[in-house]
């Protein structure tokens, strides 16, 4: 399947999140300041990954993320808005690149390069039940 041709360079999506304590690094293991924690500004970017994308793919396929390279370079304190976007950069066989950013209310706290790869969730999930009875 060709999904270069389905899925559009310049495609953008996002995702946005209220601050509460149960995301601080302390809640999620990351650390010990009271505020965002990487890994969850991580999993911000990725949703905000599968929407600028995964509206364009046939029925029985979505993405798998693959490679996550960012920076987190401002706190966000609990009680404040982050929001993150994602952009498609190329559609190269399988594999998706976008570019992640996340932002609070004052600044840029993050960014970076985020990797998906296009499965068709059938035969996925036929290779885990596999791996599962080994």
């Amino acid at each position: 399947m060709d999904f270069a041709s389905l899925i559009p360079v310049g495609a953008a999506g996002s995702a946005e999140l209220l601050v509460a304590e149960e995301h601080t690094a302390p809640r999620v293991g990351s650390g010990r300041v009271h505020v965002l924690a990487t890994p969850v500004m991580i999993n911000l970017m990725e949703a905000a990954a599968l929407d600028a994308f995964e509206r364009f793919l046939p029925a029985g396929y979505q993405s798998l993320g693959t490679l996550l390279a960012v920076e987190h370079v401002a706190a966000t304190p609990v009680g404040m808005r982050v929001r993150a976007t994602a952009t498609v950069l190329a559609v190269e066989g399988r594999t998706v690149r976008l570019a992640v950013e996340a932002h609070d209310e004052v600044e840029r706290v993050g960014g970076g390069e985020h990797r998906r790869v296009v499965v068709n969730v059938a035969r996925f999930d036929e290779r885990v039940a596999r791996k599962r009875a080994v």
